[in-house]
């Protein structure tokens, strides 16, 4: 059979420094800057405004002591200080998804046409160059601060689609969560590394290097990713001979040679719409997390500015080792156990998005407990991990011809939660009392256990007949 085929040719083809898998590591580092270049102002932030204009003093809910065991090292001052209220931050930090959300469809669409090699390297380049020049924008004003912000989702937009795109090339489909996850796992590690180094460069330094130090990387990656990667295995200069034909006949029935985009019955995809809804709801409390994570742990649970860094950090390193084993666990489920490819999805996604809306929730109702409260946004963060294997790379199991244009669909409406997400939270903890957390951790909860939930019931493992020349239907 194809699946017996499939496997030999695995055996024979080994992973270790072959092109697919130098392909996955160069855009696990590209994803790593990209999350650095997005999270750092989140820890920037708190450095950048004036302390008694950015969080006021909190009177309602001290009810958590500061530390006192933390160490007295002298402190750079030198930073500009602005005086932004906590609706202009929340604006300021939900800004780069109004860029963000205009290029996921284009960036898919031209990605099918042109290829994403281009598109995924200046999407990297331009957000790289907007975050050189974002303290010069800060000093100009918050509204030069914000078209910065949206300028670098615009070229952030397009990366996704774009690798997902090149994936729909490059991935063997019993290699798929293997491959995407160690790529998109960069993004978790760039999170992870990102928030301490953004905490301790504005301690010991100032807060404008961090923009410079990560935009300076990410204009280096760049160079490196134009010099060694090819759209396609047929363009690759120097795959091997038995990879080529291993990656080009394990993808065969999968493929669409038609030029036209199929629109219509890509919209009315039930399959698809499952994935956007799931992702929309995943969005909501990962992106809640990712911009307010160090304003809950400094203002509630009382951190200073270095455990702060660390200890935002710890729940995106829990996720980032979650997606890494779960990519492994998903193919073996698969290859070796012969579970079907939806099976494998629903079952990554319910895990990935019940499980950390329960942490979340028990998170709110521990009071001053502070190893139990990071321990549970840690569980939370990390469980979420499971739906890199889920239901985000189910766009190549449906449509692989196409799933870059997909993901563009899905992370249009998943981009909405960046946007609206911050600024709703930020309303809503205008006194930051623990009720007040509480309520928007709730909000997030409900919001992943209804995409657990439709996702469960509509998502799909098989190749669309819309997505293949000719009626094919591909069982995984």
């Amino acid at each position: 059979s194809k699946k017996c085929l499939s496997v030999v040719l695995t055996l024979l083809v080994p992973a270790c420094c072959s092109a697919r898998y130098n392909l996955a590591l160069l855009a696990f580092f590209g994803f790593f800057l990209l999350y650095a270049l997005r999270v750092n102002l989140s820890v920037a932030l708190v450095d950048m405004v004036e302390p008694n204009i950015s969080l006021a003093k909190n009177t309602t809910s001290n009810v958590c002591p500061e530390h006192s065991s933390t160490i007295n090292v002298p402190r750079n001052t030198t930073g500009e200080k602005y005086s932004w209220d906590a609706d202009t931050q929340g604006w300021i930090l939900g800004s780069f998804f109004y860029g963000y959300i205009i290029t996921q469809i284009p960036g898919g669409y031209i990605a099918s046409k042109i290829g994403g090699k281009l598109l995924l390297g200046f999407g990297v380049f331009g957000t790289s160059v907007f975050t050189l020049l974002t303290p010069l924008a800060a000093n100009l004003g918050v509204g030069y601060l914000i078209a910065v912000r949206a300028l670098e989702g615009l070229g952030e937009g397009v990366t996704f689609p774009a690798m997902h795109s090149m994936w729909s090339s490059w991935a063997p489909p019993l290699e798929r969560s293997k491959l995407l996850s160690i790529s998109y796992a960069g993004a978790q590690l760039g999170t992870v590394v990102s928030l301490p180094l953004s905490g301790l460069i504005c301690y010991y330094m100032n807060w404008v290097y961090v923009f410079y130090i990560f935009g300076a990387l990410g204009v280096l990656w760049f160079f490196f990713w134009m010099w060694l990667v090819s759209d396609t295995p047929e363009t690759h200069r120097s795959i091997s001979h038995a990879e080529r034909e291993y990656i080009l006949s394990s993808l065969k029935d999968q493929l669409s040679t038609q030029k036209s985009v199929p629109w219509r019955p890509i919209l009315e995809s039930l399959p698809l719409w499952a994935i956007v809804v799931a992702h929309f709801s995943y969005n909501w409390t990962f992106y809640t997390l990712l911009t307010l994570l160090p304003t809950y742990m400094k203002e509630i649970l009382r951190f200073d500015a270095q455990e702060n860094g660390f200890l935002s950090a710890l729940p995106y390193f829990g996720c980032w080792l979650c997606i890494i084993l779960s990519g492994q666990i998903a193919d073996y489920l698969r290859e070796k156990r012969n579970l079907s490819t939806v099976c494998v999805r629903k079952c990554f996604t319910l895990i990935g998005m019940i499980g950390p809306a329960v942490f979340l929730v028990a998170a709110g109702f521990i009071g001053c407990n502070y190893a139990l409260a990071v321990a549970f946004v840690t569980i939370s963060t990390t469980l979420g991990g499971f739906c890199t294997s889920g239901y985000s790379i189910n766009h190549l199991d449906i449509a692989p011809s196409y799933a870059g244009i997909l993901l563009g669909i899905t992370n249009s409406f998943a981009t909405i939660p960046g946007m609206v997400g911050p600024v709703i939270a930020k309303n809503l903890t205008h006194n930051n009392t623990v009720g007040e957390w509480q309520t928007v951790f709730y909000i997030a909860a409900s919001i992943n256990l209804f995409g657990a939930i439709f996702f469960a019931l509509f998502a799909s493992g098989e190749v669309q007949d819309w997505a293949v020349s000719g009626y094919h239907l591909h069982r995984n």
